[in-house]
């Protein structure tokens, strides 16, 4: 007599992991092309004119904008969903939880638990900047984004937003490696310690890159502030 296995925990397991990965390659993407802006105020503008299609289409669609940034949203929701599976569903489940972090003093307890607090601010934080950026697709350049980010106070938001969304991605990218990765279980111990530093290490560099980037936004936004509003033109086009 067969026996009937519920496949259905794996598929949605491996679709959150999936989400999960898809997501981190386009924050990590993502700072990429904001910190353009530390090479000079040309560079950011060619590439929000890039991603408008401006490039391609002879003239700049910011709706275009507004399509990705919904399908990022899409993404985020859904992998929130899938993650909420996870999640201590009410206060003594929550209780439980860290006495039994405490009491283990585990570190990859710790950082799973790191995971579920950054995530569910992640939920807020990452939505009101998508919002945003689908809402407004035509507010984004060297002087739409700096006064966005100085005049319109939105350096309140992206500050904790940048330490959070790093701290999230690199464990999750750690905890992927370490359930989907093809290291042999005699070798676990040296490979999780190898895995661990490269991703502090790449946490410590995008957090550089982004700290580095939202400072420049901050002293443009300042030098722009009684101009907000004005958008930046080339020299080569005024």
């Amino acid at each position: 007599m067969g026996t009937n296995i519920n496949r259905w925990p794996a598929r949605l397991d491996a679709a959150q992991s999936l989400s999960g990965f898809g997501l981190v390659l386009f924050i990590w993407a993502h700072m990429f092309f904001e910190s353009s802006i530390l090479l000079g105020k040309n560079a950011m503008l060619w590439v929000t004119r890039m991603f408008e299609g401006a490039h391609l289409l002879e003239q700049p669609y910011p709706a275009l904008v507004s399509l990705a940034a919904g399908l990022v949203l899409a993404l985020l929701a859904a992998h929130a969903l899938l993650a909420l599976r996870k999640f201590p569903a009410n206060y003594r489940q929550y209780r439980d939880l860290n006495q039994h972090v405490r009491a283990l003093g585990h570190l990859d307890t710790t950082a799973w638990y790191i995971q579920v607090i950054t995530g569910f601010a992640l939920f807020f934080l990452a939505s009101a900047h998508l919002l945003v950026v689908l809402l407004q697709p035509d507010n984004i350049g060297p002087y739409a984004s700096s006064d966005r980010i100085w005049t319109g106070r939105f350096w309140l938001l992206y500050a904790p937003l940048l330490l959070i969304v790093h701290l999230h991605a690199g464990i999750g990218i750690y905890r992927l490696c370490l359930k989907w990765g093809p290291f042999p279980a005699q070798r676990l111990g040296l490979w999780r310690g190898r895995i661990k530093l490269a991703v502090c290490c790449i946490v410590a560099f995008y957090l550089c890159l982004g700290t580095a980037s939202l400072i420049t936004y901050m002293r443009i936004g300042a030098e722009h502030a009684p101009y907000a509003g004005e958008r930046y033109v080339p020299e080569a086009e005024q």
